[in-house]
């Protein structure tokens, strides 16, 4: 090498390593770092953070039932004020990987590369770095450290071409952190100012920016404006479909059908330019505006069959098959309405809100033809598919409530009735019926059996090597092995074809001393098989016959329960949903089944009560008759031939319960409780029992404790919703029950000075703390007393009763007295009292009573 080329390296080298000073604002300076962070660092970092944007993208789930939101972008639900600064939350961890790597790409070419000299920065390419470090930032959904990134662009970097971007950028993150009110107000800002020279897809951005802020402000109409700035400007087509798409779905929440029946038009036309998923739902969407525009129902149709039949839209025939199910949903095609929403959820759609409302329509069809037991499995589905806090959640779980009642008495009534018919068969037609049902089993099992040998043994015939299906084959619609006939017959047969007949023992396959023949052919397996089913005994139909129930006493208990099912069916129907066809033949049916007589009279009279509020006069006079001419004793015969002579009456419905209120008024919860079963009982089918029904709730939890009490207000308010006594059980369920469930022994503050002394009986001692509570009052007495303290007998439970000084005012206090009380002077009368006892704050005494748990009383009592 001459000496001028070892010149021009030296000088080269001096060149660049002079170059790599970042304090120095040179030519030669600004250019090496602006390159090196430009064609490496920063370019490898765009590319990560583009890809990450389409993983995002690609992972985002569209919710078509609410309007789309500008951006995909999954939130997660652990983001909140606490830790969007956090650089370790689950977002960053998780699906921001590539976010990661950006970041890291931002962050190494602005350590590297800045050239802050004096407080200002000469790398031309550090807004870029300081972008990309927002942005990766943004998308790990940490975004209070996004916002210092583009404040820093904002305040650094006056005369970057990048600016607006960054304004746009930061107004995002506002709004992601909730101040959409501020981020409005700079995008007006950015986008109406006068000296804006922004590009075309900046401009774009910032509009949709705009139009995000007015959709989270719920001013759907402001919005319409810069999406339409946004759709002008954008140059991507993905966006421009997006944006239209939202833009339709506004309008169509406006009311303005014509415009959104437009603006799908437009989507539709750009075809295979914008993702298929808004052109099918587009497609979608102007079908279903077609009703509101008077369209023609029958090109309505064509449209959707045509969507179905073509094979590019088979990844959305889940939401196809839903529109046509709702299309005959709402003509009153209900059979084919059923039709596609089961085929919808054969589709297995990723949907969950659109699986849930395959189910909630099913469900709503078989309630409204009030095959209820169907309607309450659907509405179980539904549930699964929906948040648990939800408003609709609470709705349907209500409604699937109510039916829990119908589901139980018409399973009841469906069994016993089959079985009772089947019992009170003829012998002949008895044997007749079963011999035909099993013959039916047999020979479904040996079409299974010859089906089986049919199947390839080997998945070679398969092309792509997948179980074929077996679809509409025997059994198709169950998936359990042992209920699918025609697998047990291949397990069968290849079993035998393996190993041969076997005796069922244990260790039969490794126990050299027993002897297996095999099948040699197939053939002879095939055979052996069908000859096997043929002599099952559980094909013979005396084995169905010996089943059958055959003791009087239990056919007699069936006919009770059936003839009880149809009765509570009857009372639901007419009082629960107003279906007064299916109440009154409930309520037939059972008069025609010599029910007891207890039921006879009830049934008769809410027959009549049925035809009167529907208006049927002919059989409403029928069964007032009747009741007149065959039960001319009873209170109901009465109240029909002269209603308003027995207003007032002692023993009317009214007048029991206000006697059956004192007694509870009294503490006298046992009696009360057994008044209230036995006056239910007597006057089922009135309107006083809900009343009943509620005064059982209350005194079931004063006597019985909490748990009773929500159970009985739950069954008020579920079976009387309708009634003043149900609707006060619902709010009592959702305000009282959640308080006193809270409710905690606690230690009373200093100041306090409400507190009673307890004296514990059982209650089957109940004479000895009688005489107690008259020792104690004397004692009070003569201990002057007897103006300030108060004694009660009051009933803690079934098995234990409290005698109970009140008017203490501390702890002390009634521990003292309990003392005095053990040890009276000679010159006093009463007598000593050696009864263990306990103070109890009143606050605590109540939640005593409440809670009924009297040991852990003890024991907190114990701590203090």
């Amino acid at each position: 090498m001459n000496t001028s080329a070892k010149a021009i390296i030296a000088l080269l080298s001096i060149l660049a390593i002079a170059s790599c000073s970042r304090k120095k604002d040179k030519f030669l300076n600004r250019n090496f770092h602006a390159m090196g962070s430009y064609y490496n660092i920063l370019y490898n970092g765009n590319l990560a953070l583009e890809e990450g944007k389409l993983e995002l993208q690609q992972d985002y789930k569209d919710h078509y039932w609410d309007i789309l939101p500008i951006e995909r972008m999954k939130i997660s639900e652990n983001i909140s004020m606490g830790n969007l600064g956090d650089d370790n939350t689950e977002a960053s961890e998780g699906e921001g990987s590539k976010f990661q790597r950006a970041e890291e790409k931002a962050a190494k070419a602005i350590q590297k590369h800045n050239m802050l000299i004096d407080g200002q920065e000469h790398n031309p390419q550090m807004d870029e770095a300081f972008i990309l470090l927002g942005k990766s930032r943004y998308f790990e959904q940490r975004f209070i450290p996004a916002l210092e990134a583009f404040n820093y662009v904002l305040r650094k970097h006056n005369n970057s071409n990048k600016l607006f971007s960054a304004m746009v950028w930061r107004e995002k993150t506002n709004m992601r952190l909730g101040y959409n009110e501020l981020a409005l107000k700079n995008l007006k800002t950015l986008l109406y100012h006068e000296d804006a020279e922004l590009e075309k897809q900046d401009y774009a951005d910032a509009a949709a920016a705009m139009a995000q802020a007015y959709l989270n402000l719920e001013q759907q109409d402001s919005a319409i404006f810069p999406l339409d700035t946004a759709i002008a400007y954008t140059k991507s087509k993905d966006e421009l479909g997006r944006y239209l798409f939202i833009k339709a779905q506004i309008q169509e929440r406006l009311g303005r059908i014509d415009s959104a029946h437009k603006t799908f038009d437009k989507i539709i036309a750009l075809n295979r330019k914008i993702p298929r998923t808004y052109l099918i739902n587009a497609h979608l969407e102007k079908i279903k505006t077609i009703d509101s525009l008077n369209g023609d129902k029958q090109a309505q149709l064509a449209l959707l069959t045509e969507l179905a039949d073509n094979r590019e839209n088979r990844p959305f025939l889940d939401r196809i098959y839903y529109q046509i199910a709702n299309f005959y949903h709402r003509n009153d095609s209900i059979n084919q309405a059923i039709v596609f929403y089961n085929k919808s959820l054969r589709e297995e759609s990723i949907d969950t809100f659109l699986v849930s409302r395959d189910y909630l329509n099913l469900g709503n069809i078989y309630f409204d033809d009030a095959q209820y037991k169907t309607a309450g499995a659907y509405y179980d589905s539904t549930l699964t598919y929906l948040f648990q806090n939800s408003r609709e959640y609470r709705a349907i779980k209500k409604k699937r409530e109510n039916l829990d009642d119908v589901i139980l008495y018409e399973t009841i009534a469906v069994k016993n009735d089959s079985i009772l018919q089947l019992v009170n068969m003829p012998a002949a037609e008895k044997e007749a019926y079963f011999k035909n049902y099993a013959d039916s089993l047999k020979s479904a099992a040996i079409t299974a059996a010859k089906n089986s040998f049919k199947q390839p043994q080997n998945t070679s015939g398969n092309f792509f090597g997948k179980q074929q299906s077996i679809a509409g084959g025997p059994n198709a619609g169950n998936n359990y092995y042992f209920y699918n006939t025609m697998q047990v017959a291949n397990g069968i047969r290849t079993f035998n074809k393996t190993w041969g007949n076997i005796a069922p023992e244990d260790n039969w396959r490794f126990d050299p001393k027993k002897e297996r023949k095999k099948n040699n052919t197939e053939d002879l397996s095939e055979k052996a098989l069908i000859t096997q089913i043929e002599n099952d005994p559980q094909y013979n139909p005396q084995n169905f016959i010996d089943q059958l129930p055959t003791e009087q006493s239990l056919i007699d208990s069936l006919s009770t329960e059936r003839n009880f099912a149809y009765y509570q069916l009857g009372i639901i129907y007419k009082e629960k949903f107003k279906e007064y066809g299916l109440a009154s033949d409930k309520l037939e049916k059972l008069l025609k089944n010599s029910p007891e007589e207890r039921l006879i009279l009830p049934s008769k009279y809410n027959l009549y009560k049925i035809y009167e509020a529907t208006g049927n006069t002919t059989k409403a006079n029928y069964w007032k008759q009747n009741i007149i001419d065959n039960h001319p004793e009873t209170r109901y015969a009465k109240i029909l031939k002269n209603p308003k002579a027995f207003e007032g009456d002692k023993d009317s419905p009214e007048a029991i319960y206000t006697m059956v209120y004192r007694k509870f008024e009294a503490q006298q919860y046992q009696a009360v409780l057994d008044d209230c079963n036995m006056y239910i009982d007597r006057f089922t089918g009135t309107d006083i029992i809900p009343k009943f029904e509620l005064l059982k709730a209350i005194c079931s939890g004063r006597f019985l404790g909490l748990e009773s009490f929500k159970k009985g207000l739950n069954y008020v308010a579920l079976n009387y919703p309708q009634s003043e006594e149900g609707k006060h059980a619902e709010h009592l369920v959702k305000t009282l029950i959640p308080e006193l469930e809270k409710q905690t022994y606690i230690t009373p503050q200093k100041d306090y000075n409400n507190y009673k002394l307890i004296y514990n009986f059982d209650k089957n001692k109940l004479e000895e703390a009688t005489a107690l509570q008259e020792n104690i009052n004397t004692a009070l007495k003569e201990l002057g007393y007897a103006n300030g303290f108060k004694t009660s007998i009051d009933n803690f439970s079934p098995t234990k009763v409290f005698v109970v000084i009140h008017g203490l005012q501390s702890s002390l206090g009634a521990q003292g007295l309990a003392e005095q009380l053990s040890k009276p002077n000679k010159k006093q009368k009463w007598e000593a009292i050696t009864q263990p006892s306990f103070p109890i704050a009143a606050n605590n005494y109540k939640t005593l009573l409440t809670k009924k748990n009297l040991d852990d009383y003890l024991e907190f009592l114990n701590k203090l």
